[in-house]
């Protein structure tokens, strides 16, 4: 774990407090039970940054459901899309005639997510929703429908909760930005 003084040097600002995104999580996962009543919904977790995510929504959903992950990447190791889509993990359960949930962590340019629900809607399910954590404002490239929005925010680098850069700060309760040049 990074020191204190580590961590001043790169987080700015806590812009979603960990109080603000149970209390979000609630409201969307008793959305999302009502939606999804009898259903039996596949959830899919688009890893790595919406695994917190997922697990905590999860615990709040009291339904059967089944859970499976796919890994996708467009960014590689840099802070701004490639726009070039590659499958890195793909699902292990049909979602043939399943009711189809992808639970995202943050939507940026919308590409990555597009890709995958193209291609989640060759398999031919039910239903294909999506929830998101975080919607950059302005900053998406294809209209995409999204059942369910945690927060919008600014289009600014965030970590924590999850999201990460470099592969850090996944471990932060809440999510925050960074210093100014830290992720040019």
């Amino acid at each position: 774990m990074s020191t204190e003084k580590e961590l001043d040097s790169i987080l700015d600002k806590e812009i979603i407090s960990e109080i603000q995104i149970k209390q979000r999580l609630k409201e969307i996962a008793s959305l999302i039970q009502q939606d999804f009543e009898g259903k039996n919904p596949l959830f899919i977790g688009v890893l790595k940054g919406a695994f917190v995510f997922l697990s905590d929504l999860l615990r709040l959903i009291d339904m059967e459901l089944n859970v499976d992950f796919m890994a996708v990447s467009s960014y590689g190791t840099a802070t701004k899309t490639s726009g070039v889509v590659r499958i890195l993990k793909d699902l292990d359960t049909d979602v043939t005639n399943r009711h189809v949930l992808v639970v995202e962590d943050i939507v940026d340019s919308g590409l990555t997510l597009a890709y995958l629900k193209r291609n989640l809607l060759v398999r031919k399910p039910a239903s294909l929703n999506i929830c998101a954590l975080l919607l950059k404002e302005g900053q998406q490239k294809v209209d995409l429908d999204i059942h369910y929005i945690g927060f919008k925010i600014k289009p600014s680098f965030v970590v924590g909760y999850g999201l990460d850069i470099e592969e850090k700060f996944r471990n932060l309760a809440s999510i925050w930005t960074l210093k100014e040049g830290y992720c040019d």
